[in-house]
């Protein structure tokens, strides 16, 4: 494994604090019981980042079940063999599973579909690596104009810090139409392929700790680096921009639609 600098580990641990427990914890039992994953299965989650979802799969596989976890991110591995040394985490994308043919009972992958480079090749390996018969189960974000704040983020960001930053926050957001992730699942092979639309909630501590959360913790990740002159600005705008979302007592919630996309491996003949 590439060794992380600092500064990735540093964004990965503000990944893990603020937005794994403000979005991504209450998505994990949905993901994991959409796939079905069961005491003693042999289980891969794809894009796997700090390691929630799979932390969660190795306890509901037991000790005679197995966990393996796979991203591209050095800092966000780091953080999460520090968190669970038990999983086997390995460093690699998608589009190149290292991995043997029918190697997983299941895999799943939470919210890194819209990130990957080739995203049929990247499901073709995920139906590759699984049993005939597995269940491959995917969470994706709803489209932006679904997503009840960030459109106004997004908004800020492009306005103060440009494109690139705005693209940055956007980004989560690229697969939000039904229907063209029904045509990704079955051109890549997958059989059964049903997609489940439900809505969460976003819930941060504050104004504050959600925009700095992706202006630290989220911007970097996507390789995007803000000046601190241009970070305090954007800081001091959202408090106006995004305070109908704000609560009587200083948190921001707000709904989180997304979609569980479910298919299986043929079984053989």
């Amino acid at each position: 494994m590439q060794g992380p600098t600092e500064e990735q580990v540093a964004a990965a641990q503000a990944y893990e604090d603020l937005h794994v427990p403000a979005l991504f914890q209450q998505w994990v039992e949905p993901l994991l019981d959409a796939a079905r994953i069961k005491p003693g299965q042999r289980v891969l989650d794809v894009a796997c980042g700090t390691g929630v979802l799979a932390r969660a799969a190795a306890l509901r596989v037991g000790p005679e079940g197995s966990v393996a976890g796979v991203d591209v991110g050095a800092g966000m591995l780091a953080v999460a063999k520090c968190l669970e040394p038990t999983v086997q985490w390995r460093q690699g994308n998608a589009e190149s599973l290292a991995y043997a043919d029918e190697s997983f009972d299941a895999v799943v992958s939470q919210f890194g579909l819209m990130f990957f480079a080739d995203r049929h090749s990247a499901l073709r390996e995920m139906l590759r690596v699984l049993i005939p018969g597995g269940t491959l189960a995917v969470a994706v974000w709803d489209s932006l104009e679904n997503s009840a704040a960030y459109p106004i983020e997004v908004a800020l960001l492009e306005h103060i810090a440009g494109t690139a930053a705005a693209d940055a926050l956007r980004a989560p957001f690229v697969l939000g139409e039904q229907n063209l992730l029904l045509s990704l699942f079955e051109d890549a092979g997958a059989e059964s392929v049903s997609i489940t639309s439900r809505s969460g909630t976003a819930r941060f501590p504050s104004v504050r700790t959600m925009v700095e959360a992706d202006l630290r913790g989220w911007l970097p990740v996507m390789g995007v680096e803000l000046s601190e002159d241009t970070v305090q600005c954007i800081l001091e705008q959202a408090e106006t921009a995004l305070r109908e979302y704000v609560t009587p007592s200083g948190q921001v919630v707000f709904d989180s639609p997304v979609h569980i996309i479910t298919g299986s491996k043929l079984l053989k003949r």
